[in-house]
């Protein structure tokens, strides 16, 4: 990827120098949206290392003023690591960019989301989150929740390295943001709690829209030559990582459609594909299928 280091978004929140211990729990509220892998990583995880990590799942209220972890603390760093917040900023600011360009082309608001960063574990609006979730958004407080850790992760464990996995991760967080703005989160909500028996096959649509939302991102890095060579080759790799087929064949080895939550690789990669071809909202209809 072609970019340089910018100014610092005022939407990045730095939460790394604050610790990510306690346990609070809140009632109600916007339910933890588990990023890229979501609840099959976490059943992964928790067969790898021997060691409970389901009650990650839990989803709760926000946190008081006096809990939440402050913003702005002292970080121990590296050169490497501050590279990548550099990285990060940049995907922020350019992301935030193309979408608001989208939504005031059609005429529609658009409302900026925040990047946490974090180290170990971190309180959202809808709950405690260890860095073993992985990136996630929160619609209650709209922001995206990752802990750098990941992108090594990506590579070693999943086997997707490079700057445009990364991007891939971060661009399909922001679609869940786009999914909120639209209203599409809470239909889906509702129509999980009206179709209990459908609630993973929404689920599915829900991932594979935000999986094109990323390619739409990615089709206008394109246009503006951020892209380079091997890039989408890159996303793509990064898209079938995390496949739900994939990931159960690694933690189970077996594969289970019916418990699909994110979709298959297969799936992923073509949604994501879709939407870089065509660069529309309306191409991204993973519902209507």
């Amino acid at each position: 990827m072609r970019w340089t280091p910018g100014k610092r978004n005022e939407n990045l929140e730095d939460r790394r120098g604050a610790s990510g211990g306690g346990g609070f729990r809140g009632g109600g509220g916007g339910g933890l949206k588990l990023g890229l892998g979501g609840t099959v990583i976490v059943l992964i995880l928790s067969l790898v290392f021997g060691k409970d990590f389901t009650s990650m799942l839990d989803s709760g209220g926000a946190p008081s003023a006096a809990e939440q972890p402050a913003s702005g603390a002292p970080v121990a760093s590296s050169a490497v690591e501050e590279r990548m917040v550099d990285f990060v900023n940049f995907l922020l600011t350019d992301t935030q960019n193309t979408w608001r360009e989208i939504f005031t082309t059609s005429g529609q608001p658009y409302q900026e989301p925040k990047l946490v960063l974090f180290r170990d574990g971190v309180e959202s609006a809808c709950g405690f989150a260890q860095s073993a979730t992985g990136p996630f958004y929160c619609p209650a407080d709209m922001k995206v929740y990752i802990d750098l850790g990941f992108f090594d992760e990506l590579g070693s464990k999943f086997g997707a390295p490079g700057e445009f996995a990364r991007a891939y991760v971060l661009a399909h967080e922001f679609g869940h943001h786009v999914q909120n703005l639209l209203g599409t989160e809470r239909e889906m909500r509702r129509a999980q709690q009206g179709n209990p028996q459908q609630a993973n096959a929404l689920s599915v649509a829900m991932e594979l829209q935000a999986d094109c939302y990323a390619g739409i991102w990615a089709a206008s890095a394109n246009k503006r030559t951020i892209i380079e060579p091997g890039d989408i080759e890159a996303g793509l790799t990064a898209a079938a990582a995390v496949g739900d087929d994939r990931l159960q064949r690694m933690g189970q080895g077996h594969v289970n459609p019916e418990s699909f939550t994110h979709g298959s690789s297969a799936q992923r990669m073509e949604w994501f594909k879709r939407g870089f071809a065509q660069g529309r909202v309306a191409a991204c209809n993973t519902f209507g299928q």
